[in-house]
């Protein structure tokens, strides 16, 4: 008898143990991920329903660990299937099943398209990069770098030639303490930037604001996103401005406002409690008319959360990825890279570079960073490893 260990945090090794043995490709990618352990948290559950669960663990060979209105479930994703069928759900434990089938459909075929306005798509099966437009004086990284229309289109320009595919052009700083930016002024900022971009070719084009106001003027512009840092908690009208436009909308985990996030970064599981927030935050966006194939979430790294806790939220991005929408994340720079490394704000581009790749491992699609040729390389050895031979 011959025994080799295989990887068990892909199911790509499985798949490729399946196909050297003559498997089709379908029936082999679906037994591997069928083959994929996953831990699930429920909570809310009534006293019956966690009796019932541990009797099913018992039965179903499945590990099963509970508490006063809690239980979590770890099996591999074949044996949870069952607790998905109606037809097939163990007495008492009906409510498990319409919960449960979203996230194992979605977690089996994860959305593979963006829909954006203008009936422009991204396609996801390979690392999006959105590059960064500041046109701000006051920015963390680059403030005033890129402040006047001339050098804003030139940095859209070296973007775009380093293998950005979006353009996010933001005109109010967001760092830690900024103030506030009057709507009138954030409007002259970013609209006729936009409008060169569209106008030059260099679409698509995000706006990165938390402002209805400044998101209408910036879609007339020519925008085909709206990037809202806030996560629809700023300003409530935006949601129906995305919908009016059929834009498509980026939603952002962030507590509180730039002046106050740093005092409310208290978390008792990092990850769960982000992704449970941009849940909130996305149903508040389809509610307001904004169409689920049109949003993309975004964890929020270095907004609310301390190094320790970005970290985290990094290795634990397989929770956001449940929630069944695609994942952005935008580390570029950021504090915590510094924290790690001890290097400055203007050295941290290989640093972000490997948090992307990092987070492409574990399910991010789309990344919003400064210096895009680093982070392009390293995704393109990230995204090698995840790639069938």
């Amino acid at each position: 008898m011959k025994l080799t260990a295989l990887a068990v945090h892909t199911p790509e090794a499985v798949r490729a143990a399946l196909a050297a043995r003559g498997w089709e490709t379908q029936p082999a990618w679906f037994a591997a991920t069928g083959m994929q352990a996953l831990v699930v948290l429920l909570e809310e559950i009534t006293e019956a329903e966690r009796e019932g669960l541990v009797r099913w663990g018992a039965k179903a060979g499945a590990d099963v660990l509970t508490g006063a209105g809690w239980a979590l479930v770890g099996a591999p994703a074949s044996r949870l299937a069952p607790l998905a069928r109606p037809d097939r759900l163990p007495p008492g434990l009906e409510r498990l099943a319409p919960e449960l089938g979203r996230f194992l459909a979605n977690y089996a075929d994860p959305p593979r398209r963006w829909a954006l306005g203008g009936n422009s798509v991204l396609n996801l099966d390979h690392p999006v990069l959105i590059g960064i437009v500041n046109v701000t004086p006051d920015s963390f990284s680059d403030g005033g770098r890129f402040a006047t229309l001339d050098r804003a289109v030139g940095q859209a320009e070296r973007l775009v030639a380093d293998g950005c595919e979006l353009l996010d052009v933001g005109g109010e700083s967001t760092r830690p303490g900024a103030a506030p930016v009057a709507v009138d002024e954030e409007i002259g900022r970013v609209a006729p930037v936009i409008e060169q971009l569209v106008r030059r070719g260099l679409g698509p084009v995000s706006v990165d604001t938390r402002k209805a106001a400044v998101a209408r003027a910036a879609l007339a512009a020519g925008a085909a996103v709206v990037n809202d840092v806030s996560g629809l908690a700023f300003d409530v009208a935006l949601a129906g401005v995305v919908s009016a436009a059929g834009a498509g909308m980026i939603l952002m985990h962030m507590r509180g406002t730039p002046g106050t996030m740093d005092s409310l970064a208290m978390y008792q599981h990092v990850a769960a409690e982000v992704a449970a927030e941009l849940g909130a935050a996305a149903a508040r966006a389809e509610a307001g008319g904004v169409a689920r194939e049109r949003i993309v979430v975004d964890p929020g790294f270095g907004f609310a959360k301390t190094p320790e806790q970005n970290f985290r939220l990094l290795d634990e991005l397989a929770t956001v990825v449940g929630l069944g929408y695609p994942v952005a994340v935008g580390p570029s720079r950021k504090r915590f890279l510094g924290a790690a490394t001890g290097r400055p704000v203007e050295d941290r581009d290989r640093a972000t570079a490997v948090a992307c790749a990092l987070a492409w491992e574990r399910g991010a699609r789309l990344f919003r960073v400064h210096d895009a040729a680093l982070a392009r390389e390293a995704l393109q050895v990230a995204g090698a490893t995840t790639s069938p031979n």
